[in-house]
């Protein structure tokens, strides 16, 4: 794919590089030049971009990212669980006392890079549509 043109305010059009989605969503910054806030708050996506004016209110993730989120935290926290379980046999209040923390503290921590990767994946698949 080639970089795309943006007209800057001096009429001569702004190239744009090609950044990874992944690279972008993981630090949570806007997919077409890698260097805005990608969020106004905890999750919302913020209208437009504060350093490329992109506007950001088109893409949407909406539920892929809670369920990469569910799916990747099952596998990971039931194996846990279990092992918690099998080595310690600790009393029930001990699983419910530990895990609803640890579950909540990871998808906290998750969804922001997860929602932000997910954006980004739906800019660099539509970016035509949004660069001319």
């Amino acid at each position: 794919m080639s970089d795309a043109t943006q007209p800057s305010p001096g009429n001569t059009p702004r190239r744009w590089p090609e950044i990874p989605p992944t690279s972008t969503g993981l630090r949570c910054r806007c997919p077409r030049c890698g260097q805005g806030r990608l969020f106004d708050g905890l999750l919302k996506v913020r209208d437009v971009c504060e350093t490329c004016g992109l506007d950001l209110s088109a893409h949407d993730s909406g539920d892929g990212p809670a369920v990469f989120v569910i799916l990747i935290l099952g596998a990971v926290v039931v194996p846990l669980a279990f092992a918690f379980e099998t080595m310690a046999a600790p009393p029930i209040w001990a699983h419910l006392i530990l895990w609803p923390p640890v579950i909540l503290g990871l998808a906290i921590a998750m969804l922001r890079p997860m929602k932000a990767t997910l954006v980004a994946y739906h800019y660099r698949n539509l970016r035509h549509e949004y660069d001319g």
